[in-house]
Formats: structure tokens, sequence, C-alpha cells
């Protein structure tokens, strides 16, 4: 009997798997941005924080993770360079603004211990139509200028990308 129960199990692993597998396309299409359309939310970030007299660093980071533009200011801080890149990583991974997740996680072990994630404000998701397309992070300044410039970068973009998708 009870090898009648795993021949019935390995049968139907093989079908529901087969069947699955039908269902599954053969490629997928990622929508990813422009070098240029990142690169002018790098530069508006750039432009909305020397308006308030901050020198910042900011990184645009692509979906996959990877920085796409990174432009530091003359007087930006070395350390702004990674601090920006682990804001728009952490934005992008969570699709949420750096700032929101501040006292989400407790304990000493928890995800923001996590190398590459940064719990602070001045990150932001890069997501149009309901499409992630990266994450934005400027530091250099205070959390709230940081987020105010990043948030002027996206809102350079936000029309062009919504209008993109399809």
């Amino acid at each position: 009997m009870k090898t009648h129960y795993s021949l019935l199990f390995v049968l139907f692993i093989f079908f529901a798997g087969n069947s699955f597998a039908d269902e599954q396309p053969v490629t997928v299409n990622v929508s990813r941005m422009s070098l240029d359309t990142a690169l002018t939310a790098a530069q508006a970030s750039i432009a909305a924080c020397r308006k308030k007299g901050a020198q910042v660093t900011v990184t645009i980071i692509e979906r996959g993770g990877h920085p796409q533009v990174v432009l530091r200011d003359v007087l930006a801080m070395d350390v702004s360079l990674s601090i920006s890149r682990d804001k728009a990583y952490t934005a992008m991974s969570f699709n949420s603004p750096t700032g929101d997740l501040q006292g989400r996680f407790k304990g000493a072990y928890n995800v923001p211990k996590t190398k590459g994630l940064l719990i602070a404000r001045g990150g932001l998701p890069i997501l149009a139509a309901g499409t992630i397309f990266g994450g934005i992070g400027v530091s250099g300044s205070s959390g709230e200028i940081d987020e105010h410039c990043a948030q002027a970068g996206l809102d350079a973009i936000l029309d062009d990308l919504e209008m993109s998708v399809e």
C-alpha cells in the first residue's frame, strides 16, 4: 500500500511539474531605464541639492542592483559614494522609501545588518506603472534634504517612465 501511494505521488509531481512548465514563457521581457533617463534623474537631484546649498553624491541603480549612474558633486564627502549606493539599493530592494523603513526592523541580527542595506532617509525606489526600474540614493546632507533631492530626481523622469511602460 505504501508503494502505491509513493507511485501516485511521483506521478502527481511529474504531471503537475510538466503542466506548470508548459505555462511558463521561454523568455521574459524586462523594462530598463536608458542611460540618458538615469543621468537626467541624477542631474536633477544634484541641481535640487545645490539650490539647498548641499554638495551630495547621487547613485542611480538599475533593477539588477548595479550602479548605472553615479554623480559626486565637487565637495561631497568620499563616504557619500557608498552611502548613496546603499540607499538606492535598499529602496529598490524593499520597493519603499528608505525613510519609511526606519524602525521597521528590530533586533541585533536583523535585515539592516546585511551588507549593502542602509536604513536612512534619502533613498527612493524608481517605480512607474507598476514596474520597478531601480532606485535613487542621495547622500551628503541631512536625511530631509537627501530625500528632497532624491524626489526631485525621480520627479524629473517619472512622467517619461510612466508613458514608456506598455
